[in-house]
């Protein structure tokens, strides 16, 4: 299981989803011959019906992009003077009736909709907000923001300030402005540099100065960071990662290792964030859902690949065994068959 975060031999050519542009390695893509209409009086007569017909829901929602979800709701509202939203809460309900709400929300409101459930409430869910904030680009950190301060009138940063204290939130809330540096240019003295001052920040001395782990991790743009991952190990012996699991605890040792594992690889993060959702007693839906949607146009094939990989059995197989019903079949919908 670990092996795939201790090889950094492949590291400097594998590309990266933090800075990913095109989206060729989803599994939903713009469906051919696209008929708006169509698809607006199949779910109306889906919805509308006696009894909701789930399998027509799924069929049309999990197939479209969101480009194309977005010109459906327009179109459904236009046609029955109700939003698509709100008949798809009103007809179906729990897992099933999140992921369909979850399919025709644009992207960055998703995102940002996702954050204010994990800061509502009772107790910070911050195992979300790690996963959002380490694993989304700039230019989605962006998007986020802007549709929180649209949907809140408050800027994310200043709700998170409130949510979140100590050296993790430090580290979040520079995550959370969305401004890791982005030359593709490697400045391999400077890689060494860090190595070193990381080195001297944990290993080599009694009791760790986080600030500096923060900082790098935080900042630097992610080729830069790979090849300082692989000075640190020529230095240390030990990978940066397992440096930070010896020398940190809690949610801070939970972001920096999130942000060096999305760093090398951000879909085998992902994928191992599916498996651990799925293992043990009860699945833990909202992140399937998270997961699934959101990375269903951009990287959703390396994920499933990187899932085979590391867990020896296909994400659809998972899927087939631990979610049931309508719910299990639009995830298997948006997972596409196996590989």
């Amino acid at each position: 299981m670990s092996d795939v975060w201790d090889d950094l031999d492949l590291l400097l050519d594998s590309p990266s989803s933090l800075t990913v542009t095109s989206n060729t390695r989803g599994t939903v893509k713009d469906k051919a011959n696209f008929k708006v209409d169509e698809d607006v009086s199949a779910l109306r007569k889906a919805i509308e019906g006696l009894g909701t017909t789930e399998k027509t829901l799924i069929e049309v929602l999990t197939q479209r992009s969101n480009a194309q979800r977005q010109l459906i709701a327009k179109a459904y509202e236009k046609a029955s003077g109700r939003k698509l939203v709100d008949d798809l809460e009103g007809d179906t309900h729990g897992d099933f009736e999140d992921l369909l709400v979850a399919l025709v929300t644009p992207p960055a409101i998703y995102d940002c909709q996702e954050v204010i459930r994990a800061i509502k409430g009772a107790g910070t869910t911050e195992s979300t907000l790690t996963e959002i904030f380490a694993s989304r680009s700039n230019r989605q950190i962006r998007a986020l923001s802007e549709a929180y301060l649209a949907e809140t009138g408050r800027s994310v940063i200043h709700d998170l300030q409130s949510e979140v204290s100590g050296d993790y939130g430090k580290a979040l809330l520079i995550l959370a402005e969305g401004k890791r540096d982005e030359t593709t240019n490697v400045d391999t003295a400077k890689a060494k540099a860090d190595a070193k001052a990381l080195y001297e920040a944990g290993e080599k001395k009694w009791g760790t100065d986080e600030e500096k782990f923060i900082d790098i991790l935080c900042h630097r743009s992610v080729p830069q960071l790979r090849q300082t991952l692989i000075e640190y190990k020529n230095i240390s012996k030990k990978t940066l990662q397992e440096s930070i699991e010896s020398e940190m605890s809690g949610n801070l040792e939970k972001v920096l290792v999130a942000i060096v594992k999305c760093v090398k690889n951000a879909p085998a993060y992902l994928a191992e964030r599916l498996f651990k959702s799925m293992k043990g007693a009860g699945t833990t839906e909202s992140t399937l859902t998270r997961i699934l949607v959101s990375r269903s146009e951009i990287d959703l094939l390396d994920i499933r690949a990187e899932y085979k990989k590391l867990f020896g059995y296909t994400l659809y197989s998972q899927l087939e065994s631990e979610v049931s019903g309508s719910y299990g079949d639009a995830l298997k919908h948006l997972c596409g068959q196996d590989d």
